[in-house]
């Protein structure tokens, strides 16, 4: 799973090149043409309510990722207006344009901005990121939090997937869905915990679980499969009647 998606010119953050650059956020159409975001562990409880959770990755490593359409290049939780239609937003959309580039050294990073984004101007539009001085804004100091916050939450949620793959709780999943017109597609090349490898757990490894909430992270991971059929039906159109209701 790629850290970068929808970014296309990525640069370092700095007074001297950004002094005068502004970001406004629109709307999340940068996000159109993606099916599926990752989403840290600190986030599954809120994005269970909403979204269908997998394990999507490598042989290597896995990550959980929240699925957002059953098509390519189809995010179904956007509206004509390329607005979010759901409560939660995950942080790996909510931090866009900004991403931490990783340095030589392992916790070396520099923050960097998304230059191509539609959002970002030389206008005055939005929130500034340095001041006439050259000094960091609020804005810009929020957000160099958050995106450390987020790289701490991405580490943690590595440990809590490595622990999850050494003990054998992933199994390949595939989903049968029926799309409106009666079109049968079969969502496949993910994983899934198994309530049947989590019963045959050792005593100990269970309680180490347990002790850590990653065992109820998992079972909601689990539950949060049932929400793959309102993902399907927000791909069903609207009547006419029902628009003009709303």
């Amino acid at each position: 799973m790629t850290q970068m998606l929808f970014y296309d010119k990525v640069v370092p953050v700095s007074p001297q090149r950004h002094r005068d650059l502004s970001i406004e956020r629109v709307d999340f159409g940068f996000s159109a043409k993606v099916n599926s975001v990752p989403l840290t562990a600190v986030e599954i409880p809120l994005a269970a309510r909403e979204y269908t959770i997998v394990f999507a990755g490598t042989e290597e490593a896995v990550a959980p990722v929240v699925v957002l359409g059953v098509a390519d290049s189809q995010n179904l939780y956007l509206d004509e207006n390329q607005a979010w239609k759901a409560d939660y937003i995950p942080a790996f959309v909510r931090r866009y344009p900004f991403v931490f580039a990783q340095g030589k050294e392992p916790n070396q990073f520099t923050l960097c901005v998304d230059e191509d984004w539609s959002g970002c101007n030389r206008e005055g539009r939005g929130q500034r990121l340095f001041d006439d001085e050259g000094n960091q804004t609020q804005y810009l100091q929020n957000m160099l939090k958050f995106l450390g916050d987020y790289q701490n939450q991405f580490v943690r949620t590595q440990s809590y997937c490595k622990k999850l793959k050494e003990l054998n709780l992933l199994e390949p999943m595939q989903a049968q869905i029926v799309l409106p017109g009666g079109e049968k597609r079969q969502l496949g090349g993910f994983l899934g915990a198994s309530r049947a490898r989590i019963k045959t757990l050792a005593p100990e490894k269970l309680a180490e679980l347990a002790k850590t909430d990653e065992l109820e992270l998992t079972y909601l991971q689990m539950t949060s499969l049932n929400n793959l059929g309102s993902v399907v039906n927000r791909a069903v159109p609207k009547k006419a009647s029902e628009v003009a209701e709303e």
